[in-house]
């Protein structure tokens, strides 16, 4: 049973170049996404997917400095994030709180162009990692 009402989205990977991230999921039969710039992160997204894996978001810096330039100092390329969807955040957000999960806000809630405008935010959850959750009731207007 899914106590926090989120669904699974997607892989967060982010890659310095996105040529061979790109090649290989080709070669596991992933279809590419549109390259999208999304100028609130100053990053470049494509959403690949698969009729058999997990759909993969590959993040890479545009020009200029961007939030996964640290992930990146050290690595090539770094699955760094897990998706959840959900259409309840507060709800979700307090039934982790009450399970004694203690989720730490990286980014609030903000329009994300890549999910045609539906709000994202990130949260560090203390001994799991980096989610991202998109609020499927909460559109820019």
């Amino acid at each position: 049973m899914n106590a926090y009402g989120l669904d699974f989205h997607h892989l967060g990977l982010a890659v310095r170049k996105p040529d061979n991230a790109m090649a290989f999921l080709d070669g596991l039969g992933y279809r590419r996404g549109n390259v999208i710039y999304d100028p609130e992160q100053n990053v470049n997204l494509s959403l690949c997917s698969s009729d058999a894996s997990p759909d993969v978001e590959v993040i890479w810096p545009a020009e200029g400095k961007s939030p996964v330039d640290r992930l990146l100092s050290r690595q090539v390329a770094l699955v760094y994030h897990m998706c959840y969807a959900t259409d309840d955040l507060a709800g979700a957000l307090a039934r982790m709180e009450g399970d004694g999960h203690r989720a730490v806000v990286l980014a609030p809630p903000k329009p994300a162009i890549l999910f045609e405008g539906l709000k994202v935010s990130f949260y560090e959850v203390v001994g799991f990692g980096m989610i991202e959750i998109i609020d499927r009731q909460a559109a820019n207007p």
